[in-house]
């Protein structure tokens, strides 16, 4: 049956550990990971608490799927209510935490409430445990499960862990497991930190049993795994430039966004993309990529490793960052370096090395430098507040001091923390927050990608990319090519895309999947691998109950159709250059098409016909 049908129930507050049954109800319904911990978020939670308070609760949640032999199923995911946005957040990860924690046993681990004292979660297979944090406790995340693997011993082990940053109330705090891969994005490592939970350990070594047609499931998956290879992105672009192979394609159609989202092109975007990793610096003769790397089960491995410049400034007196880590993605290179103005890969790859360190969402750090940048320009921020920092656009010392400062959350640092809406509101300037929901938007420019802009503007967790990824059709060509700069289609496209969406993140396979798989191509898998029958048809409604749930608990929690919409620069000011010059984003347009075929009132909200429809 793919799940391993137990859950562990964490009760912070009093110390408790307790295994139950999962609802198998709900796992039919909801499938697993994001539908199914959302699922339990919004019958446990309610929506309108104190999103630091012990009152919310905190899932960690693996997919049907993950420990298994699909291909990149080793996905797992955090859910809780975010304390950035006010919403539902759903964060996830790669790496290997999420099939060691269903190889032990464990479908889902629900914490609740908060502990007087820090602690951590030990979990061997049927064995849980919480155990005093305190020597752990002020450690970054690399610090943290370096202590944690001495002290049991056992190599094996993978651990999910929260750092200084969310210790200190970092907004967009993310989770980090196994060094460098994390749940990283709508604070859900604040949560954490909040519940006064440092680290969850994990070892399992059951395996994961109980598919139902073992030799249909790996027939299925060899057959996928064929799909992924013979592809020109997954298996050509991603292995050898990993996510970073947009970068100067995106920057060409005039979609990278620029020094706050001012402007749509980087004049030096070729000094810190895909390629410019693979090219020798000329300060040592070495490339800022070392290797690529998979996570669980991935016959993708897109992940970047790379070493900085023993010589360069940020690392010349520092050797514990000699070490070859987690290098950029594009979106990280993007927040770190075309959106603050910086083009020295080195500085934007030490940025991301201290994101990892302490568990930092790289997107709304670096969007958020950009924002207190260009209030630095206005002189709405000054050096007085700064600790005497110039904030200069496109000044790497300025961003590297950031992003030590944030990572520890001490001075300049705690403001940067507050993402970049409370920062805008708090220096008077609430138009250059550049988010929707109070989350801060990825790397794509809705002004020369019209459906990125309807995908921003009605995510559930605020602005992202990965919520309907149009940018698969509008740049890639993938399944189909519509025009980026047209706006006839895209509610269609974006609905598409999201419900299918909501259906790979819950399923425990990676959403990089889909750059050469349908449903089509999952379904036989899950239908392979889970008790019942699972057509596509079947799992696009999945994925359509999973979306409204979500957007039910954000109406419960207070947001509106009037949350739905972009940055005002966005909407008014044109692009400056490219195919998109003279554009802006014309979200209006397509809202109330969207709204009718999502079943939904003119005001955004679910119409009864729709719950009755969809089993809400």
């Amino acid at each position: 049956m793919a799940w391993t049908g137990n859950v562990l129930r964490v009760n912070l507050t009093n110390g408790s550990v307790k295994s139950e049954p999962l609802n198998k109800q709900w796992a039919r319904e909801y499938l697993g990971q994001r539908g199914l911990a959302t699922k339990y978020l919004v019958e446990e939670v309610d929506p309108t608490v104190d999103a630091l308070s012990p009152e919310n609760k905190l899932i960690m949640v693996t997919g049907p799927l993950t420990g298994t032999m699909a291909s990149t199923g080793g996905r797992y995911s955090v859910v809780t209510k975010s304390p950035l946005t006010g919403a539902v957040a759903c964060s996830n990860s790669g790496g290997y935490i999420g099939a060691e924690l269903k190889m032990a046993g464990w479908d889902m681990v629900i914490f609740e409430g908060r502990s007087e004292k820090p602690v951590y979660l030990h979990i061997e297979n049927e064995d849980a445990q919480l155990l005093p944090a305190d020597e752990i406790w002020g450690k970054s995340v690399w610090e943290a499960d370096g202590i944690l693997h001495r002290r049991h011993q056992d190599p094996d082990m993978r651990i999910s862990c929260v750092g200084r940053a969310a210790e200190a109330g970092n907004l967009y705090a993310a989770i980090v497991n196994d060094l460098h891969r994390a749940a990283g994005r709508s604070g859900v490592g604040t949560v954490m930190a909040s519940k006064h939970l440092k680290a969850v350990a994990v070892r399992g070594s059951r395996g994961v049993g109980n598919i139902k047609d073992p030799m249909r499931f790996m027939q299925a998956t060899e057959a996928g795994k064929k799909v992924l290879a013979d592809n020109a992105v997954t298996g050509g672009g991603l292995p050898q430039y990993g996510t970073q192979v947009l970068m100067n394609v995106i920057n060409e159609m005039g979609a990278m966004p620029t020094r706050n989202m001012r402007e749509v092109q980087f004049e030096s975007a070729h000094r810190i993309s895909g390629e410019a990793m693979h090219e020798p610096r000329e300060s040592d003769g070495k490339p800022n990529l070392t290797t690529n790397a998979a996570c669980f089960a991935c016959t993708i491995a897109c992940g970047r490793i790379s070493t900085i410049d023993q010589g360069h400034y940020t690392v010349k007196n520092k050797p514990e960052y000699w070490h070859a880590s987690g290098g950029l993605e594009y979106e990280a290179a993007w927040a770190l370096g075309s959106d603050t103005g910086v083009d020295d890969m080195d500085a934007l790859t030490y940025g991301m090395f201290l994101c990892n360190e302490d568990g930092i969402d790289p997107i709304s750090f670096g969007a958020t430098v950009a924002a207190a940048m260009e209030l630095y320009e206005l002189g709405a921020i000054t050096k007085d507040d700064t600790g005497g920092l110039a904030l200069t656009f496109g000044s790497a010392e300025a961003l590297t001091t950031c992003a030590e400062l944030t990572a520890r959350g001490e001075g300049f640092g705690k403001e940067l923390g507050l993402g970049s809406k409370r920062l805008c509101e708090k220096y008077g300037h609430p138009d250059l927050s550049m988010t929707v929901k109070g989350q801060e938007f990825p790397a794509y420019d809705p002004r020369g990608i019209q459906g990125m802009g309807l995908a921003y503007a009605t995510s559930n967790r605020g602005a992202c990319h990965l919520r309907g990824y149009t940018v698969s059709s509008e740049v890639l060509g993938i399944p189909e090519k519509t025009d980026p700069l047209v706006t006839e289609g895209k509610p269609e496209l974006v609905k598409a895309f999201q419900d299918a969406t909501a259906v790979v993140d819950s399923s425990g396979l990676c959403v990089f999947t889909t750059f050469a798989w349908t449903l089509d191509d999952i379904a036989p898998q899950i239908d392979a691998a889970c008790e019942g029958e699972w057509s596509t048809e079947y799992l696009l409604q999945v994925g359509e109950r999973i979306w409204n749930l979500e957007r039910d608990f954000n109406l419960r929690a207070g947001l509106s159709g009037k949350d739905d919409t972009l940055p005002k620069r966005l909407r008014k000011d044109a692009a400056n250059v490219g195919p998109a010059q003279g554009m802006v984003n014309d979200v209006e347009a397509m809202m109330p098409h969207y709204y009718a075929i999502r079943g939904w009132t003119e005001d955004g909200r679910i119409t009864d016909e729709t719950r009755q429809r969809l089993g809400l």
